[in-house]
């Protein structure tokens, strides 16, 4: 069990990681600071609320490296469940849209869906394991 939060908690640094630098990415777009068109420039870089996906991503990734530790009861399990699953499923849009739309590549976009996608195993591992995140 240990093991699989702490390969939980170093993915989420590695996506920690990823979307710091995509955020900072997005405050330079914003300040015209940069020399190449980049995904931070599309609207499908801030789907929500008109906010960075990074942003989201910071957040996200801090918080799920914590709360991955302690017991939590069966109705906060259910959110990190949610959460987890809901940042697999944009990362399926956002990829989607790399691939047929935009057509840009973005290596630090691509290892944020790989971290995604591997997060909703790992959590949906650790909950068959013992339970709703013990």
């Amino acid at each position: 069990m240990i093991v699989v939060k702490a390969v939980i908690t170093v993915l989420c640094g590695v996506g920690l990681c990823a979307s710091l630098f995509m955020l900072r990415k997005a405050r330079r777009a914003v300040r015209g600071e940069l020399d190449e068109p980049s995904v931070v420039q599309t609207p499908r870089a801030r789907l929500f609320w008109g906010l960075p996906n990074a942003l989201f991503g910071t957040l996200y990734y801090s918080a799920l490296a914590i709360v991955v530790w302690p017991v939590l009861p069966p109705a906060a399990a259910e959110a990190v469940c949610a959460a987890v699953l809901a940042a697999a499923l944009t990362s399926a849009y956002l990829a989607y849209s790399l691939l047929y739309v935009t057509r840009r590549s973005c290596v630090y976009c691509w290892t944020s869906h790989a971290v995604n996608w591997t997060l909703v195993a790992l959590v949906a591992l650790r909950v068959g394991l013992a339970g709703p995140l013990r």
